[in-house]
């Protein structure tokens, strides 16, 4: 193929639900094609299941910030990670540190989360009924149950976190000028170094405090914090506000998950291969790679599509519908391979609680405004929604 017949990344979506526009096609005609980055850079792009399974499990293919390319407008300055930042890294420096906090994802852990995290959803619940509809969803239980789950998991003092949650905001607003947004960061960072020199002195029974018994060093630590709060707070609060659009907008599905409450395991897994709010991941070649009968050449950057990926035809029959009874076994909705989502055990647990209590608490629950009024995070590196304005009515 030719580099005028480079591409570039699809994002123009025709509905709030499906993948961009134009990625069905180049999945059936060219899985993998040519790709042009905003930098000039000439790479890859790969649409199919079977081909970004086998790109996010070859070893070959490096996840390192410093080599890889962005098919979006992007700041990213092309230096290497920082240390603790470990999902820009490769083995080995990526299995140190991602031993390290398997080992705070213990059993015991999630199990006592599991009970936490449906206290703190009932009482976010609670909270939105007392404020009466109608209320934005995201503002109102979307976010703020993931940010008190991440908050505890970390230690997060009570008292320092609504100054966590307010900086994790501004950082993904869209609007925010870029000096505010460098300034959040910074404040941050200080604010996460400060906790861990606190843990440190005064460990208690939360990840952080588990982490300070290790050889990693209060830089490490930092890093290892704000990737953790900040990846925890974003995605799960998406999946929450986007899955109860999908649900609002699929009532037949709503249905299922009201009658069939044994079933919400597989529901959930569903709306994560459905909706898949990844847009995309990059891999960089380290050496001459042959993909999908195409020659990717050293230092050549890959973009793989998740979206795309995960409405394949040949992996998900009728992969445009959601069908909460549906087996979606091999889904990519938290990547493939060794860098596959570390956090998506908890990620789960917080949608099995919350999509079912949302409804058993507010049954007539319904949008406020009309679908197409519902602003979309297209400009951001997770899709959702910006807001959820909803209505319900309420019980004399």
């Amino acid at each position: 193929m030719s580099e005028t017949e480079a591409i570039t990344l699809p994002t123009l979506r025709p509905n709030p639900f499906d993948p961009p526009d134009g990625l069905a096609e180049l999945r059936a005609t060219a899985p993998i094609t040519r790709l042009a980055y905003p930098d000039g850079h000439l790479g890859w792009l790969v649409t199919s299941h079977a081909l970004v399974r086998e790109v996010l499990a070859d070893r070959r293919l490096s996840t390192r910030t410093e080599l890889r390319h962005v098919p979006i407008e992007s700041t990213s300055t092309g230096r290497p990670s920082p240390p603790g930042m470990f999902i820009g890294m490769d083995p080995p420096d990526h299995t140190r540190y991602r031993q390290l906090l398997t080992g705070e994802f213990t059993v015991r852990r999630m199990r006592m989360l599991t009970e936490r995290i449906e206290e703190v959803t009932e009482r976010q619940l609670d909270l939105m009924e007392r404020q009466g509809p109608p209320a934005d969803l995201v503002e109102a239980f979307a976010a703020p149950v993931p940010a008190v789950v991440i908050c505890e998991l970390l230690g997060v003092p009570d008292e320092e976190r609504a100054g966590f949650m307010a900086e994790a905001t501004e950082l993904v607003r869209p609007d925010a000028p870029q000096e505010r947004k460098v300034s959040t960061f910074l404040t941050m960072q200080a604010r996460i170094r400060d906790l861990v020199v606190a843990k440190r002195a005064e460990p208690t029974d939360d990840m952080l405090s588990g982490l300070t018994r290790s050889d990693l060093t209060d830089e490490e630590l930092a890093n290892i914090g704000f990737l953790l709060l900040g990846s925890g707070l974003d995605t799960t609060a998406n999946m929450l506000a986007l899955g109860t659009f999908a649900l609002l907008r699929h009532p037949g599905q709503l249905a299922v998950l009201r009658d069939e409450p044994g079933r919400v395991d597989q529901m959930v897994e569903e709306l994560l291969r459905y909706l898949t709010i990844v847009p995309f991941l990059v891999r960089t070649a380290l050496e001459d790679v042959e993909l999908g009968g195409e020659l990717v050449r050293a230092g050549e950057t890959v973009t793989v599509s998740m979206p795309s990926a995960n409405r394949d035809p040949g992996r998900f029959p009728d992969p445009d519908v959601l069908d909460l009874r549906r087996d979606t076994g091999g889904h990519v909705g938290f990547g493939h391979g060794v860098h596959q989502c570390l956090g998506q055990q908890l990620a789960r647990v917080e949608m099995r609680a919350g999509y079912p209590a949302l409804f058993r608490r507010f049954p007539s629950l319904r949008l406020a405004v009309e679908p197409e009024q519902v602003p979309l995070r297209t400009d951001m590196l997770i899709y959702g929604v910006h807001s959820l304005p909803v209505t319900w009515d309420v019980r004399g």
